[in-house]
């Protein structure tokens, strides 16, 4: 037993080492810093973008296979302030091949294989009008959440960042809304337990991927290929981003501002400025075709048609 729960803290504090590889800040002069410890935030495919739906390619596509996603996450979740976010690891060391437990991963879109569940975040605001990353359609959201996955040919998240179809990340948009979010209630009450930077705290319930995002309509999405957007950037990272916002409730956000950074001060305005698109080009899923296999498509004109640059 303690074996299992090493390994579940420990694949936990690798996820954090990703997001967090070194102390960084968020203010634009440090963020234009960010490029001398890491070359790659100076690249040409970085993230976040702004999308204008103008702008984008209509393509038909697969919908995104969500495997696993309505299963209750497996024990112990870890939810960690590492001064830069709020994330939550996914254990992988106590599951059982002989109860046919599995870690979730996702499939479909454009995606290049399967791609298993690594860990979670969230990027979020000082004012209700600003906090998440991308800007679709003009409109910065009030917070945003990543759900960071890694190809599996790549036996951890460190190795596949080095490869241009390494990670795979849904994002997903809250807008205020005077409801709760019903998918946040167990991660927001137990926030006040990592007020300070670098706290961690052992959740003592699970929740399902799924409860998360239960009222969006996943269907749609945009798709293109970017980075991460913190350092290292590294630009390895397939998006596919939800715009059909999640409500969050004003005292749900309250509580993600009541955190502090590694500098004492309040965890807000964890977002990066946008980044330009260059030529890349942003794809828009349209009709209704579900779990279609990759292999179908490339039958497919329209699907075969656009490479991800021009």
């Amino acid at each position: 037993m303690q074996l299992i729960i090493f390994q579940a803290v420990f694949l936990v504090i690798c996820w954090s080492q990703v997001v967090s590889s070194h102390v960084f800040g968020y203010s634009e002069p440090n963020q234009r810093r960010w490029a001398r410890h890491h070359g790659h935030c100076a690249g040409k495919t970085q993230s976040p973008i702004a999308i204008t739906s103008s702008h984008t390619i209509p393509v038909h596509m697969p919908a995104v296979d969500m495997i696993g996603y309505h299963n209750l996450l497996p024990y112990p979740l870890k939810l960690i302030n590492n001064g830069h976010t709020v994330t939550i690891g996914i254990p992988k060391g106590n599951l059982s091949e002989e109860t046919d437990e599995f870690v979730p991963y996702v499939r479909g879109a454009k995606l290049p294989g399967e791609f298993e569940v690594e860990g979670l975040h969230f990027h979020w605001g000082d004012k209700n009008n600003r906090g998440s990353e991308h800007v679709i359609n003009d409109i910065r959201y009030t917070m945003e959440m990543h759900i960071v996955h890694r190809n599996k040919k790549y036996a951890t998240l460190g190795e596949a960042l080095n490869h241009p179809d390494g990670a795979a990340v849904l994002g997903f948009f809250f807008n205020l809304d005077e409801d709760e979010g019903q998918g946040l209630v167990t991660i927001n009450r137990h926030l006040h337990l990592i007020a300070d930077a670098n706290k961690e705290a052992a959740l003592n319930v699970t929740f399902s991927l799924s409860s998360l995002i239960a009222n969006v309509d996943v269907d749609k999405f945009y798709t293109y290929k970017g980075s991460l957007t913190t350092p290292p950037c590294s630009e390895a990272v397939t998006w596919i981003l939800f715009p059909d916002p999640i409500p969050i409730s004003p005292k749900q956000i309250s509580r993600f501002r009541q955190l502090t950074d590694t500098q004492d001060g309040a965890l807000v305005d964890n977002f990066r400025t946008l980044q330009p698109v260059g030529n890349r080009r942003i794809f828009a899923r349209t009709g209704h075709v579900r779990h279609t296999s990759i292999a179908a498509l490339k039958h497919e004109s329209d699907y075969l048609k656009y490479d991800w640059f021009y």
